[in-house]
């Protein structure tokens, strides 16, 4: 059986507000430079994986917005379809990787990489805007994680200048903090649970069931 994970989830909507008020800072300090608008998907078709606790409160949002019917199960059958082509990639990723491709060309044909969000509707409109991850709210201002700084194309900020940045790695680490917090609340046999990441098409068509999670005592113990 698994506990209640409210508090858990409740720490991570604070950081959520957080990310969001950090993105608001930076847009009102650079004004005309965030050209984020309604319509515009560009940050839906980047490639990112979701921490446990976010991929878990993804999937709960997504089954509380939408019951058995033909929308959710289009959108199931949207997020197989992502995911396969997902696993095609990585394992065209390994393979070169193994290879000998530098790994920065690797990373270049990563970005380059387009594949629409299962959640992005006809219009390029989120299904689940209010639930988005903190990667998809963040998106349209300069962001930074591991040295490595990141900016929308279509934003107007420009390379090699000084702008307020979003510093991710900060945002990461307190995920990861909620993560192992969850692989605790479980009390999960897998010691290794919290350093899972998936795509956001897999936290869809995942069961985060007490099997899943490996809640409770190891095999063997009482």
């Amino acid at each position: 059986m698994i506990p209640d994970l409210s508090a858990v989830f409740e720490a991570y909507e604070q950081l959520r507000r957080r990310a969001d008020s950090l993105f608001a800072r930076v847009r009102e300090n650079s004004p005309g430079l965030v050209r984020c608008r309604e319509g515009c998907s560009d940050c839906c078709h980047a490639l990112f994986d979701l921490s446990l606790v976010e991929a878990m409160y993804i999937n709960r949002a997504f089954l509380a917005a939408f019951d058995h019917g033909p929308r959710r199960s289009s959108i199931m059958a949207r997020a197989a379809r992502t995911d396969r082509d997902l696993t095609r990639f990585k394992r065209d990723m390994y393979r070169a990787e193994k290879n000998g491709e530098p790994p920065a060309a690797i990373l270049a044909r990563a970005a380059g990489l387009k594949v629409p969000c299962p959640l992005l509707d006809d219009d390029n409109r989120c299904l689940l805007y209010a639930a988005r991850p903190i990667t998809c709210r963040v998106y349209g201002v300069p962001a930074a994680i591991a040295g490595q700084a990141h900016v929308c194309g279509f934003s107007g900020f420009e390379k090699g200048k000084a702008y307020p940045t979003v510093h991710l790695d900060k945002i990461q680490s307190r995920l990861d903090e909620l993560s192992r917090d969850i692989t605790a609340a479980v009390n999960s046999r897998f010691s290794a649970l919290h350093e899972v990441y998936v795509p956001l098409s897999m936290a869809l068509l995942t069961n985060y069931d007490a099997t899943y999670l490996g809640a409770g005592p190891a095999k063997g113990e009482d």
